[in-house]
């Protein structure tokens, strides 16, 4: 076996179940699971139905690179979204279709990291993080470097943390925003600054932007990565990938689409590497895809379902826990009155409502664990739903 594996830490579900051994939750109150990002909320309609018009296409074997219509799609959405007027997104040379964003985000890193190099190179995540950022750089033979992102950092990465010598070794930084599973946004001029070390110091940017399309204000989407680059004057987008989904933007997580954008010398490469690794879309999964990435109006009537189960859950516990709503996402990460697991283990026994310690998000870094004392809430179900857990939350908060 690949010796790595040994590395890999327990994932936090996992994790879940193991704390959950031994609660006998209230048989007369139903599981509210607040603990898993996937969204319940329904799928575009039209893009069901171009999938089922397209399953006689599963005799076929899929291109590695998508279907042109597939790539348009993508790219006329990203060029518009980000306003990337001076500097569009060519689909024949800027855009590869992927599994999914999981699945880029970890392939990406066995393809660009180079350990020749007598020195171990040094991956940059946050800290909390994507647990999928920490396996890829240890599978890659990387050295993660978490990088805290507290309340002190307004939950945002701060890169004037990292040491010279840290990036005298990196050679990729993972950037989440909006942050899983804090929900901060980076500003433009955060990101304006860490394009401008990623040419000093020569790393890559991978930014993952799925959860760029949950936001509050209607006029001010969150910035990506590739719209700042722009801005900048850099057109071939140097050093800089995106990954998009239509998981959380389009309630569709298990369609397992997305797309990977930027840097088109690096893209050139990671395509060799994804003519091996072989992860397709089936052309049903394309031609869904096509029509979700064509229509905005599914969109933003997601985001007004998910600003409606901010407020009524804020309601209810804004008195009585330290919990704020985030930038955008659709995640809380209150503070807890007690340890983070502690708490979660309570709030399942008692009240039968699942959520997830934060300490399970993050690892031990610069002396803290910058997810205790937190949990992860996603307000993934009903609006009524996510009242009734914010009742019984409220309920267990009062027993402490």
């Amino acid at each position: 076996m690949n010796p790595r594996l040994a590395s890999l830490q327990t994932y936090p579900f996992q994790k879940l179940a193991k704390l959950h051994q031994g609660c006998n939750p209230p048989a007369g109150l139903s599981r509210i699971a607040l603990s898993i990002g996937a969204p319940k909320h329904a799928a575009p309609g039209a893009a069901l139905a171009a999938m089922r018009d397209q399953l006689h296409t599963l005799a076929h074997y899929p291109s590695i690179k998508g279907e042109p219509g597939l790539r348009n799609a993508m790219a006329n959405w990203a060029n518009k979204r980000f306003g990337l007027v001076s500097a569009p997104l060519d689909p024949e040379q800027d855009i590869l279709p992927v599994a999914g964003t999981r699945e880029a985000l970890f392939s990406f890193a066995q393809a660009v990291v180079d350990r020749s190099d007598q020195q171990r190179p040094v991956i940059i995540m946050p800290n909390p993080f994507y647990q999928i950022y920490e396996g890829a750089a240890l599978l890659a033979g990387a050295e993660p470097w978490f990088l805290n992102c507290t309340a002190q950092t307004h939950y945002r990465m701060d890169f004037s943390a990292v040491p010279s010598d840290v990036w005298a070794r990196t050679q990729m930084v993972y950037l989440c925003t909006p942050a899983n599973p804090t929900g901060a946004v980076m500003s433009e001029n955060e990101l304006q600054d860490l394009i401008t070390l990623s040419l000093e110091h020569d790393f890559i940017i991978a930014s993952d932007e799925c959860y760029s399309e949950i936001y509050f204000d209607e006029q001010r989407p969150p910035p990506g990565l590739l719209q700042v680059a722009a801005r900048l004057g850099i057109k071939n987008y140097k050093r800089c990938i995106v990954f998009h989904s239509l998981s959380k933007r389009s309630n569709l997580p298990g369609l397992r689409s997305g797309f990977v954008a930027g840097d088109r010398k690096i893209l050139v490469d990671y395509f060799q590497y994804r003519t091996y690794h072989g992860s397709t879309l089936s052309p049903p999964v394309q031609a869904a895809s096509i029509v979700a990435w064509n229509d905005e109006a599914h969109v933003a009537a997601n985001r007004e379902q998910y600003r409606k189960k901010f407020v009524a859950i804020l309601d209810i516990l804004g008195d009585v826990l330290d919990v704020q709503r985030p930038e955008a996402g659709f995640y809380l990460w209150p503070r807890t009155p007690v340890s983070d697991t502690e708490f979660a283990r309570g709030l399942y026994d008692q009240q039968h409502v699942a959520i997830l310690p934060g300490s399970y998000l993050s690892r031990q870094a610069s002396g803290l664990n910058p997810g205790q004392n937190h949990v992860r809430m996603a307000l993934v179900a009903p609006v009524e739903e996510c009242a009734e857990a914010g009742r019984r939350i409220r309920n267990f908060i009062e027993t402490l």
